[in-house]
């Protein structure tokens, strides 16, 4: 019996255990779990892959084209006709006839056919750049859910640390009042603070559970613990190249966005050329074997074959001014395609200048915040010791231990802001990938 009593809480503490080991998850692992659960990008996917079937449907455009055709009729023909004396007589016919037709038919000359095949390479083209781009802000948006949840976490802590200290002012207050050198303003202003407090505890909490949530979606798992920054391998480093131009040269040449945007330009050029086509002439080629029976009336029981090569022309003449009309409206639609195109680099060349200055100026702000709060911690640790000399009171220590809760609160934001500047700028380039994302989860320790 004693060694059963043993198992039950060993067997207990290994599923919680495992549970706990299951739930736990750091950047990386929840970026490879939103590759593979997130709707958005499951969603991405699969119109890139209807949009990859333009290319084959217009290559059979191109190639020739086999039909066979096939019939069979039961005749039933009344026919009346005056006979050798002049008189009318009905005469009833029944009889069977069938046809049966192969024909192969291969385009020599159709101009809007080849438009249409290029034109849909360059969708084929959009559609992939169009993915890559979605994969990139995968990328930056479960960065962005899991540096949120993971500031939310920091700042609950924060605030629990506060109230910690609160509390502990608090009693010093009341003891100082019941000893006689305190006063009851020390301790209202202590127990006011400590009251706030909880109201920003309850509105901590409700972030964590709205960012975890948030983070769930994204990987379609339960979560239960996060990685946090380890300090000790947090480095911010100026972005590289340290020329915001090199940066600008790197997003015009792997920019997704812009190879989607070229790709539409592309595909509205062979629109023009496919509308210009409907003044063009077409020439197939053709083939075709028939064979059929009792044609008609005049060859019942007749078979005949008949074998047949040629070509066929087909000569537009007019056509009411649609030719026309569709040129202009492809060419007005080029001009959209183009200035769409120029918008596009113009707004990521500002992104990429926004983002690589988001990266620069956060690693010196980020070193500035530690040195303030080095002086944040030395300023309470000598309010707390002018507080005992009797030369502070506990207003001066709780004003000191809320500048550093600032200053802690401040660093932590900065900090994330710049990881987020970094997979950002990364994202723009085309480099936001697993490796980018396995490169700042070095940052992070379960």
């Amino acid at each position: 019996m004693r060694s059963s009593g043993l198992k039950t809480p060993l067997l207990a503490g290994a599923l919680l255990s495992c549970s706990m080991a299951t739930w736990s998850m750091d950047l990386l692992q929840a970026y490879e779990a939103a590759k593979t659960n997130d709707a958005t990008i499951l969603e991405s996917r699969a119109t890139a892959q209807a949009g990859r079937e333009r290319l084959p449907q217009a290559l059979s455009q191109l190639l020739p084209s086999v039909g066979f055709g096939a019939s069979r009729n039961r005749n039933n023909l009344s026919q009346t006709a005056p006979n050798f004396l002049g008189q009318l007589q009905t005469t009833n016919s029944i009889y069977p006839s069938s046809n049966n037709t192969l024909t192969l038919r291969q385009s020599l000359f159709r101009p809007q056919q080849t438009a249409q095949y290029r034109q849909a390479q360059a969708q084929v083209n959009d559609a992939e750049a169009t993915l890559e781009q979605d994969e990139q802000n995968l990328a930056v948006r479960v960065s962005g859910a899991y540096f949120e949840a993971m500031l939310t976490r920091e700042q609950l802590d924060l605030v629990l640390s506060q109230r910690a200290a609160y509390t502990t002012q608090l009693d010093a207050a009341r003891k100082s009042l019941a000893g006689g050198s305190g006063t009851r303003t020390d301790v209202d202003d202590a127990q006011a603070r400590l009251d706030m407090n909880a109201a920003v505890e309850i509105e901590a909490r409700k972030n964590i559970d709205y960012t975890m949530r948030q983070l769930q979606v994204m990987v379609n798992q339960p979560i239960d613990r996060l990685a946090t920054l380890n300090l000790s391998k947090f480095e911010p480093l100026d972005p590289q190249p340290s020329r915001v131009e090199d940066w600008y040269e790197r997003a015009a040449q792997k920019s997704p966005q812009l190879a989607s945007l070229k790709a539409q330009v592309e595909a509205s050029r062979q629109e023009v050329d496919k509308a210009r086509s409907g003044h063009y002439p077409t020439l197939d080629a053709v083939a075709q074997w028939s064979k059929s029976d009792s044609e008609n009336i005049l060859n019942i029981n007749s078979d005949y074959t008949n074998k047949s090569i040629g070509l066929q022309l087909n000569v537009p003449l007019y056509a009411g001014g649609y030719v026309n009309s569709t040129v202009r409206q492809a060419l007005a639609g080029q001009e959209r395609a183009e200035q769409a195109l120029e918008a596009g680099r113009r707004d990521l060349e500002m992104r990429v200048f926004k983002e690589f200055r988001g990266v620069a100026e956060n690693v010196p702000k980020i070193r500035a915040l530690e040195q303030a709060l080095r002086s944040a911690d030395q300023s309470v640790l000598s309010s707390k010791k002018s507080f005992q000399g009797g030369n502070r009171t506990i207003v001066d220590v709780l004003d000191a231990e809320q500048r550093r809760m600032l200053v802690l609160r401040d660093l932590a934001q900065t900090r994330y802001m710049y990881l987020m500047s970094r997979i950002r700028l990364l994202a723009l380039v085309g480099d936001a990938d697993a490796d980018a994302v396995a490169e700042i989860n070095r940052s992070l320790q379960n």
